[in-house]
């Protein structure tokens, strides 16, 4: 077990490489295609969508060539897409570039997630934690490596980085044995009705399961926390992801700051949120994850309220690294409190949760870059925060039904 943490960390480690690589150099990039904001929106929206259809068709390649060869065929497109990226092709091939990347990545992080949920039975906060420090220590290194790529006119090695670290990924997957869990991760379960309650049984699920009767595995009041926490996670990382890829351009517009500082925001970002998941398990585990949920939330929505009326470069970014440090474990512990309001459901709900957030993560963004080439800079912080009061209103919510 403490193996396959320590490589999922790894894993996550990259998808958080993977995740901010466009948007750490998404100015330059656009200027190098002459391209507008509205074109980023889209380019992420196509990443996004990929990062779903990898969600949904995992289980399909987990089928066939077991959990360990899906994790393996996901990471390979990843390291192709990110190769790809580096040469600059055709605007239009950069769309198809993204839907890999976003398959890739996206997929990765749906198979070890729900096999950790499924597995940690006791402080699963702060095994997901674990993993989810490790996304963010991506996230952060990933601009901070940009930074002087774009200043020296390099930036497209950036996409080479997440190439070569995804490769070292992939050679552990490949190499590593894990014990008793080889067996469950190698395993290639058919469908027929014959082995499809033992293979449901052996392994965690990948996408929603079924119930024996073909239905999904809620009842009554669970369906309406189920829709409540699709629509939070939907707004979740959307909000994250618009922040992360589209904070330069905001800090370029509204303080005036270079394409090589900028891209500094992000790591100032995501120091603070794996700063903040190194504690957020421990602290949700003492004082509850609906708690800790709702005062996150709260928090995120209370900075990006005052974000707009930062006039001065220290107070923005002290701004943003409170952002990062109560977003910091949102994700992992929303997905922990609803595995445990929907008892029976938790191979299905962190897989639905991770699908609702690669399309948010997908739409929103687009919306984002429309709001910036539309709107002013003020409008579009405005947006974001509008974002956050209604995540902090379904965390009420789920506070008081749960």
């Amino acid at each position: 077990m403490k193996k396959l943490i320590w490589i999922g960390c790894l894993s996550y480690f990259v998808i958080g490489l993977a995740h901010v690589v466009l948007g750490s150099i998404l100015p330059v990039l656009l200027q190098h295609y002459d391209r507008s904001y509205s074109a980023g929106g889209g380019l992420i929206f196509s990443q996004f969508g990929g990062f779903l259809a990898g969600v949904l068709v995992s289980p399909l390649l987990n089928r066939r060539f077991g959990k360990r060869g899906g994790i393996l065929i996901a990471t390979g497109l990843l390291i192709c897409a990110e190769t790809a990226y580096a040469f600059l092709p055709p605007w239009g091939w950069m769309y198809v570039i993204a839907i890999a990347a976003g398959f890739g990545f996206g997929m990765i992080e749906a198979v070890i997630g729900t096999i950790i949920i499924a597995a940690v039975t006791e402080g699963t906060a702060i095994a997901m934690s674990r993993l989810e420090v490790l996304f963010g220590v991506g996230a952060l290194l990933m601009p901070l490596a940009a930074s002087p790529l774009i200043a020296a006119g390099s930036w497209r090695l950036a996409f080479l980085i997440v190439a070569a670290f995804s490769l070292v990924s992939l050679l552990f997957w490949a190499k590593s044995g894990f014990g008793p869990l080889q067996s469950v991760l190698d395993e290639r379960p058919s469908r027929p009705a014959a082995a499809a309650a033992s293979a449901d049984a052996a392994a965690p699920a990948t996408i929603p399961a079924a119930s024996k009767s073909g239905r999904l595995p809620y009842k009554g009041k669970q369906w309406v926390l189920l829709g409540l926490f699709i629509v939070f996670f939907f707004l979740y990382v959307g909000t994250e992801m618009s922040l992360v890829n589209f904070m330069p351009a905001i800090f370029i517009a509204k303080l005036g700051m270079s394409e090589a500082s900028a891209a500094l925001t992000v790591t100032f970002f995501w120091l603070a949120m794996s700063a903040g998941r190194l504690f957020a398990g421990v602290v949700a585990e003492r004082i509850s994850y609906r708690i800790y949920v709702l005062v996150s939330c709260f928090a995120a929505l209370l900075l990006l309220v005052i974000f707009p009326f930062a006039e001065h470069r220290i107070a923005a970014f002290a701004v943003i690294l409170l952002l990062g440090l109560f977003m910091s474990g949102i994700f992992s512990i929303a997905l922990v409190f609803a595995s445990k309001l929907l008892p029976g459901a938790e191979e299905s709900t962190p897989s639905i949760m991770i699908a609702a957030g690669g399309i948010g993560g997908a739409v929103l963004p687009l919306l984002t870059g429309w709001s910036m080439d539309h709107m002013q800079i003020a409008q579009t912080s405005g947006l974001l925060a509008a974002f956050a009061a209604v995540l902090f209103l379904l965390s009420v919510a789920a506070w008081k039904i749960g």
